[in-house]
């Protein structure tokens, strides 16, 4: 569990009288996650999750809220922001920005089935439609220019070999990214970590899709990588499980079918998707953030899904 800010019970109560939800009955932190500080509140009028943003700035968050919000109101099944009496979502709590959302109730698949990917390949394109009309822009903050910047601090972690793999994929991501199939990638709000810990189900229906603080605008096709690298592989070896893979892209392409240059790039937008990941898995392990209680997770895994996408990018060549 990561806490930065501590939070006590009063002060919790305090900041919930701008909301009409009576009483604070209970306070909880919540496990999981390195970003933010999230907790549980239960009050008289239901339960929500309160949270306080570490390293999001203030005019960075609205794109965030407002899509959550945008994606609720067509039925997407997301966290949807809670407004205070004069209607602000966004607020600050202890010095830093805060937000209160509804709670949504299920549990994480850890280990999906065929099934669980195929409804989650469905509501990822659902999302990717829901989203089109939403008129707030804001780029994908992880993406090349934070790989670009990420890469030298953490190079001097890496064994040679280490070195030369982020070496080659960051040569190929830029000259992928430079090219006229990529430019002609469908684009548009993304979640960009949809992973199997940010979506609850109840059997084999999912009833959230959490944690919208990677979200930004980008290909569309980035965000299937992300959700292939984690859906569709085994943890330990990040070997491609085939049935899942190909049951989360049918399910999708019934709701949005794949273009052209979409089918040409997959494989590049899920290196895309295992770099940046490794990247940001690399940097939390070395260079840590203070935190109340932090355990970064493993990169080794991102490392191995992406020396297999290398892998069978060149049988392909």
């Amino acid at each position: 569990m990561a806490v930065f800010t501590e939070l006590s019970f009063d002060e919790a109560a305090m900041f919930l009288r701008k909301f009409e939800q009576g009483e604070l009955r209970a306070l909880l932190a919540c496990s999981g996650g390195i970003e933010n500080t999230n907790y549980f509140v239960a009050t008289d009028a239901g339960s929500h999750v309160l949270t306080l943003f570490e390293r999001l700035a203030d005019e960075e968050l609205p794109f965030y809220l407002h899509l959550m919000q945008h994606l609720a109101g067509q039925g997407i099944p997301v966290p949807d922001p809670l407004p205070d009496r004069e209607g602000r979502i966004l607020h600050r709590l202890k010095g830093k920005p805060a937000a209160i959302v509804s709670r949504l109730h299920g549990r994480s698949e850890l280990k999906p089935s065929v099934a669980h990917c195929s409804t989650v390949g469905a509501v990822l394109a659902r999302m990717h439609l829901a989203g089109k009309d939403y008129h707030r822009y804001q780029p994908n903050l992880r993406g090349f220019l934070w790989w670009s910047e990420t890469a030298p601090l953490v190079m001097p972690y890496l064994d040679d070999g280490q070195r030369a793999l982020l070496t080659r994929e960051m040569d190929c991501q830029k000259r992928i990214a430079a090219s006229d199939d990529y430019a002609a990638l469908p684009r548009g709000p993304i979640h960009g970590d949809l992973f199997r810990d940010n979506v609850l189900f109840e059997g084999e229906r999912i009833t959230g899709v959490l944690d919208f603080y990677f979200a930004g605008c980008d290909t569309w096709l980035y965000d299937i990588g992300v959700c292939l690298n984690d859906w569709c592989v085994d943890l330990d070896s990040g070997q491609g499980n085939a049935a899942r893979e190909a049951t989360f892209l049918s399910a999708y392409e019934a709701v949005r079918p794949l273009q052209p240059a979409e089918r040409g790039l997959l494989l590049a937008m899920r290196r895309a998707a295992a770099l940046r990941f490794w990247l940001s898995r690399l940097r939390d392990l070395h260079l840590p953030r203070p935190a109340a209680v932090l355990k970064a997770h493993d990169p080794r895994q991102f490392e191995q899904v992406l020396r297999h996408c290398t892998s069978d990018a060149d049988a392909i060549l």
